[in-house]
């Protein structure tokens, strides 16, 4: 195995590594890890922790970076002006977007700097397009960002989580804008995006709109996500398109999710923890979207740094390193042959943990749910942006559908 210590180097470019032939790693998922630490508020999601709570996301950047990630992404997931005060959240009232989405960087940046990392600004589908503004109200919200971005001249920028292709395609024309590299991911699954374009379709629209990577984050797990992967590359192969793919799936389990993914889940958000993926889980996807021809290798809400690790240490061979973070872990249990018990010393090997089945511990759970499955999308009147808080009788009229 190589040196645990991955060697510093002259700091190169996302497109220079990718064109290379290299292996990029993302980073895992902020908002869910920070909002099991106490920092970020479930509901709207949002980043105001890059200005309340610095040094909790600087500490989860850095556990990032020792697990493996070539990327610190900045923390500003849902940073839009009209995200930042959409239904009662107060954040604009103390920090305007601006200030959060600066202080995001400063801190990737700050963290990225400690191991040649790269550092990425993203954006986000916005309640503008979801309440029918149209193309140049929602461009406005990417825009803001993006000046945000370049005043503090990240590496390159994502747009991230996207449920319509058309808002991405909106999102990429922006970006493209700022001469940086352009990721562009949707948060879709196998059956396309929530106003019926296929997932190759959604694919070819991407790289045409000149996104110079594509592909998937969030929603799905791991399998679901792949699968969509496979018709997105082939789809982009038939047309002659040639950009890096990515995937960044979520850290759960989902086969039983319909096609708006892990919200439609009862369980969602407060009750997926029987779902986490093991980190056996994650060598699995790594192996797998490698194979595929995936070389942005990533991850999202649900996978924490172990999760991260577990990709680093899986693609090691091709990489030619392990992590920092693999100092103080056996790779496939071997660190147990110092255990006391000689029944867990017994667990040190490879094909134990490959073929282990872990039980929930919950005799009365089913094995799969069964998704909301509401169908409510774009133009829908329950998803108009509106500043003022859910009230009491709103939530009566939704309790009753």
């Amino acid at each position: 195995m190589a040196d645990a210590k991955k060697p510093r180097m002259e700091k190169r470019g996302l497109m220079e590594r990718l064109n290379a032939g290299e292996i990029v790693i993302g980073d895992g998922g902020y908002v869910f890890a920070l909002e099991k630490r106490g920092y970020v508020k479930a509901g709207p999601w949002t980043p105001e922790a890059a200005v309340e709570f610095p040094d909790a996301v600087r500490q989860l950047a850095r556990e990032f970076l020792r697990a493996g990630s070539d990327v610190m992404q900045a923390f500003t997931f849902y940073g839009s002006d009209d995200k930042l005060e959409n239904r009662g959240n107060v954040s604009q009232e103390k920090h305007t977007g601006a200030v959060v989405n600066s202080a995001a960087c400063q801190i990737a940046k700050e963290v990225a700097d400690e191991g040649n990392a790269l550092v990425a600004g993203g954006v986000s589908q916005t309640p503008n397009y979801l309440s029918g503004s149209g193309k140049e109200a929602v461009q406005e919200q990417f825009r803001k960002q993006a000046e945000v971005f370049i005043k503090n001249d990240v590496d390159f920028l994502i747009a991230e989580y996207f449920e319509h292709v058309e808002e991405a395609v909106w999102a990429v024309e922006e970006l493209k804008k700022t001469g940086k590299p352009v990721a562009a991911t949707l948060c879709i699954g196998p059956e396309g995006d929530l106003h019926g374009v296929s997932a190759g379709d959604c694919a070819v629209q991407l790289a045409k709109a000149g996104a110079d990577v594509v592909g998937l984050n969030c929603h799905f797990g791991p399998v679901k996500t792949l699968e969509a992967i496979r018709l997105m590359k082939a789809a982009m192969d038939k047309e002659g398109l040639k950009p890096f793919l990515m995937t960044q799936p979520l850290g759960f389990k989902t086969p039983d999710v319909g096609k708006q993914g892990f919200i439609d889940l009862p369980e969602f958000p407060f009750g997926l923890e029987p779902r986490i993926l093991t980190r056996w889980d994650c060598h699995k996807y790594a192996r797998e979207a490698y194979e595929i021809g995936v070389r942005y290798i990533g991850a999202c809400c649900g996978m924490e740094p172990y999760h991260v690790r577990a990709i680093a240490e899986e693609l090691s061979p091709e990489r030619g390193c392990t992590p920092a973070g693999s100092q103080k872990h056996g790779m496939w249990g071997d660190g147990l042959r110092q255990h006391t018990k000689p029944w867990v010393r017994a667990r040190a090997r490879r094909d134990y943990w490959e073929n282990l089945k872990p039980a929930s511990g919950r005799p009365d759970c089913p094995v799969l749910a069964k998704p909301d499955g509401w169908g409510v999308t774009q133009g829908d009147k329950d998803l108009l942006q509106k500043t003022e808080a859910t009230t009491d009788a709103e939530l009566q009229e939704l309790f009753q559908k």
